[in-house]
Protein backbone atom coordinates (compact mmCIF):
# COMPACT_ATOMS: atom_id res chain seq x y z
CA UNK A 1 0.00 0.00 0.00
CA UNK A 2 1.22 3.81 -0.68
CA UNK A 3 0.05 4.64 2.99
CA UNK A 4 1.02 2.19 5.87
CA UNK A 5 -2.63 0.92 6.91
CA UNK A 6 -4.24 2.27 10.37
CA UNK A 7 -5.97 0.08 12.98
CA UNK A 8 -7.94 1.51 16.05
CA UNK A 9 -9.43 -0.42 18.86
CA UNK A 10 -12.31 0.80 21.12
CA UNK A 11 -13.09 -0.96 23.76
CA UNK A 12 -11.48 -4.16 22.42
CA UNK A 13 -8.86 -6.23 24.23
CA UNK A 14 -6.07 -5.75 21.50
CA UNK A 15 -4.73 -9.44 21.29
CA UNK A 16 -1.73 -10.97 19.37
CA UNK A 17 -4.40 -13.30 17.72
CA UNK A 18 -6.59 -10.85 16.56
CA UNK A 19 -3.21 -8.37 15.12
CA UNK A 20 -2.25 -11.52 13.78
CA UNK A 21 -5.76 -12.06 12.00
CA UNK A 22 -6.19 -8.63 10.62
CA UNK A 23 -2.26 -8.33 9.21
CA UNK A 24 -2.95 -11.33 7.14
CA UNK A 25 -6.24 -10.18 5.74
CA UNK A 26 -4.85 -6.96 5.38
CA UNK A 27 -2.18 -9.06 3.05
CA UNK A 28 -4.92 -10.81 1.09
CA UNK A 29 -6.71 -7.64 0.25
CA UNK A 30 -3.16 -6.59 -1.44
CA UNK A 31 -3.04 -9.63 -3.39
CA UNK A 32 -6.14 -8.86 -5.12
CA UNK A 33 -5.51 -4.98 -5.29
CA UNK A 34 -1.85 -3.77 -5.08
CA UNK A 35 -2.19 -0.18 -6.00
CA UNK A 36 -4.71 0.65 -2.61
CA UNK A 37 -3.50 3.94 -1.38
CA UNK A 38 -4.98 3.84 2.11
CA UNK A 39 -6.25 1.57 4.48
CA UNK A 40 -8.21 2.35 8.04
CA UNK A 41 -9.60 -0.95 10.05
CA UNK A 42 -11.70 0.47 12.89
CA UNK A 43 -12.55 -2.61 15.31
CA UNK A 44 -15.01 -1.35 18.03
CA UNK A 45 -17.63 -2.37 20.90
CA UNK A 46 -20.78 -1.06 19.49
CA UNK A 47 -23.07 -2.81 22.13
CA UNK A 48 -22.38 -2.86 25.42
CA UNK A 49 -24.75 -5.43 26.42
CA UNK A 50 -26.46 -6.59 23.32
CA UNK A 51 -29.67 -9.18 23.73
CA UNK A 52 -28.82 -11.44 21.08
CA UNK A 53 -26.28 -10.97 18.04
CA UNK A 54 -22.59 -9.80 18.83
CA UNK A 55 -21.41 -6.82 20.33
CA UNK A 56 -18.66 -6.19 18.20
CA UNK A 57 -18.40 -3.72 14.63
CA UNK A 58 -15.43 -4.03 12.00
CA UNK A 59 -15.12 -1.10 9.78
CA UNK A 60 -12.91 -0.88 6.54
CA UNK A 61 -12.29 2.44 4.90
CA UNK A 62 -9.83 2.34 1.85
CA UNK A 63 -9.13 4.31 -0.84
CA UNK A 64 -8.01 3.19 -4.18
CA UNK A 65 -6.45 5.28 -7.16
CA UNK A 66 -7.71 7.43 -9.11
CA UNK A 67 -10.84 8.37 -6.48
CA UNK A 68 -12.62 5.15 -5.34
CA UNK A 69 -13.67 5.41 -1.79
CA UNK A 70 -14.49 1.78 -0.78
CA UNK A 71 -16.36 1.21 3.08
CA UNK A 72 -16.83 -2.12 4.29
CA UNK A 73 -18.60 -2.98 7.25
CA UNK A 74 -19.78 -5.73 9.71
CA UNK A 75 -22.25 -5.09 12.21
CA UNK A 76 -23.82 -8.44 13.31
CA UNK A 77 -25.90 -7.50 16.07
CA UNK A 78 -29.38 -8.49 14.78
CA UNK A 79 -28.40 -12.33 14.64
CA UNK A 80 -29.65 -14.82 16.75
CA UNK A 81 -26.78 -16.69 18.05
CA UNK A 82 -23.54 -14.75 19.35
CA UNK A 83 -21.08 -14.10 16.98
CA UNK A 84 -17.18 -13.99 17.91
CA UNK A 85 -14.97 -11.00 17.06
CA UNK A 86 -12.69 -12.90 15.00
CA UNK A 87 -15.85 -14.35 12.93
CA UNK A 88 -16.84 -10.38 12.80
CA UNK A 89 -13.04 -9.17 11.35
CA UNK A 90 -13.16 -11.92 8.73
CA UNK A 91 -16.94 -10.98 7.43
CA UNK A 92 -15.58 -7.22 6.84
CA UNK A 93 -12.64 -8.16 5.36
CA UNK A 94 -14.61 -10.31 2.98
CA UNK A 95 -16.71 -8.05 2.01
CA UNK A 96 -14.16 -5.50 1.51
CA UNK A 97 -12.23 -8.43 -0.87
CA UNK A 98 -15.51 -8.52 -2.80
CA UNK A 99 -15.84 -4.69 -3.45
CA UNK A 100 -11.82 -4.39 -4.44
CA UNK A 101 -12.43 -7.44 -7.18
CA UNK A 102 -14.98 -5.93 -8.47
CA UNK A 103 -13.43 -2.47 -8.65
CA UNK A 104 -10.50 -4.11 -10.59
CA UNK A 105 -12.54 -5.77 -12.94
CA UNK A 106 -14.34 -2.51 -13.24
CA UNK A 107 -10.78 -0.83 -13.73
CA UNK A 108 -9.79 -3.72 -16.54
CA UNK A 109 -12.48 -3.68 -18.56
CA UNK A 110 -12.14 -0.05 -18.79
CA UNK A 111 -8.61 0.10 -19.95
CA UNK A 112 -9.35 -2.69 -22.46
CA UNK A 113 -12.04 -0.36 -24.05
CA UNK A 114 -9.53 2.34 -23.79
CA UNK A 115 -7.03 0.54 -25.60
CA UNK A 116 -9.31 -0.30 -28.80
CA UNK A 117 -10.40 3.67 -29.05
CA UNK A 118 -6.69 5.41 -28.81
CA UNK A 119 -5.69 6.60 -31.85
CA UNK A 120 -1.96 5.08 -32.78
CA UNK A 121 -0.42 8.64 -32.81
CA UNK A 122 -1.49 8.58 -29.35
CA UNK A 123 0.33 4.82 -28.66
CA UNK A 124 3.90 4.34 -27.02
CA UNK A 125 6.04 2.14 -25.33
CA UNK A 126 7.83 2.35 -22.28
CA UNK A 127 11.62 1.58 -23.31
CA UNK A 128 13.25 2.72 -20.36
CA UNK A 129 12.52 3.47 -16.77
CA UNK A 130 14.33 4.91 -13.98
CA UNK A 131 12.66 4.04 -11.00
CA UNK A 132 14.98 5.32 -8.25
CA UNK A 133 15.07 8.95 -10.25
CA UNK A 134 11.32 9.43 -10.92
CA UNK A 135 11.31 8.96 -14.94
CA UNK A 136 11.52 7.28 -18.12
CA UNK A 137 11.58 6.88 -21.70
CA UNK A 138 8.84 5.78 -23.93
CA UNK A 139 9.10 5.29 -27.93
CA UNK A 140 5.81 5.93 -30.40
CA UNK A 141 4.68 3.59 -33.35
CA UNK A 142 6.91 6.46 -35.51
CA UNK A 143 9.72 5.96 -34.27
CA UNK A 144 10.09 8.94 -31.79
CA UNK A 145 11.35 8.96 -28.18
CA UNK A 146 9.30 10.78 -25.20
CA UNK A 147 10.71 11.43 -21.82
CA UNK A 148 7.85 10.84 -19.26
CA UNK A 149 8.17 11.76 -15.18
CA UNK A 150 6.37 9.43 -12.42
CA UNK A 151 3.59 12.55 -11.63
CA UNK A 152 2.67 12.58 -15.31
CA UNK A 153 1.55 8.74 -14.88
CA UNK A 154 -1.87 7.99 -14.33
CA UNK A 155 -3.73 6.01 -11.54
CA UNK A 156 -0.22 6.32 -9.27
CA UNK A 157 0.65 3.40 -11.97
CA UNK A 158 4.36 4.11 -11.77
CA UNK A 159 5.66 1.38 -9.85
CA UNK A 160 3.57 -0.30 -12.51
CA UNK A 161 5.25 0.29 -15.63
CA UNK A 162 7.50 -2.42 -16.96
CA UNK A 163 10.13 -1.83 -20.23
CA UNK A 164 8.04 -3.12 -23.10
CA UNK A 165 4.41 -1.62 -21.16
CA UNK A 166 2.22 -0.24 -23.64
CA UNK A 167 0.90 2.76 -22.73
CA UNK A 168 -1.38 5.86 -24.39
CA UNK A 169 -0.19 9.50 -23.73
CA UNK A 170 -0.43 13.18 -24.26
CA UNK A 171 2.11 15.37 -25.68
CA UNK A 172 3.09 18.21 -23.72
CA UNK A 173 2.77 21.37 -25.82
CA UNK A 174 6.01 22.24 -27.93
CA UNK A 175 8.69 25.01 -27.28
CA UNK A 176 10.47 21.98 -24.68
CA UNK A 177 13.92 20.83 -24.87
CA UNK A 178 13.08 17.70 -24.99
CA UNK A 179 9.77 15.59 -26.21
CA UNK A 180 7.75 14.58 -22.76
CA UNK A 181 4.63 13.65 -22.27
CA UNK A 182 2.32 15.30 -19.75
CA UNK A 183 0.30 12.50 -19.19
CA UNK A 184 0.77 8.35 -19.24
CA UNK A 185 -1.77 5.88 -19.09
CA UNK A 186 -1.67 1.99 -19.14
CA UNK A 187 -3.23 0.03 -22.22
CA UNK A 188 -1.60 -3.04 -21.87
CA UNK A 189 1.59 -5.56 -22.58
CA UNK A 190 3.18 -4.88 -25.88
CA UNK A 191 1.29 -7.29 -28.70
CA UNK A 192 -1.58 -8.29 -26.37
CA UNK A 193 -4.43 -6.88 -24.52
CA UNK A 194 -4.11 -7.83 -20.71
CA UNK A 195 -5.45 -11.41 -19.73
CA UNK A 196 -6.20 -12.06 -23.25
CA UNK A 197 -2.54 -12.93 -24.94
CA UNK A 198 -4.40 -14.64 -28.17
CA UNK A 199 -6.11 -10.83 -29.17
CA UNK A 200 -3.10 -8.91 -30.65
CA UNK A 201 -3.96 -4.76 -29.86
CA UNK A 202 -1.10 -3.01 -31.62
CA UNK A 203 2.40 -4.27 -32.19
CA UNK A 204 5.90 -2.73 -30.81
CA UNK A 205 7.55 -0.28 -33.45
CA UNK A 206 10.58 -2.61 -34.77
CA UNK A 207 13.83 -1.61 -32.44
CA UNK A 208 10.97 -0.78 -29.48
CA UNK A 209 13.46 -2.57 -27.08
CA UNK A 210 17.13 -0.74 -28.15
Amino acid sequence: MKVEPTISYRDVEKTSAIESLIQEKITKLEQVCDYISSCRIAVETAHKRPSHGSPYRVRIDMTVPPSHELVAESNPAEQNQYVELDTVIRDAFSRAERQLRELARKQRESERTTSHDVPEDDRAFVIRIFRDQGYGFLKTLSDEEIYFHSNSVLHNDFERLEVGTAVRFVAAPQGQEQPHASTVQIIDKPGHRAGEQSHPVIEPPLGWQE
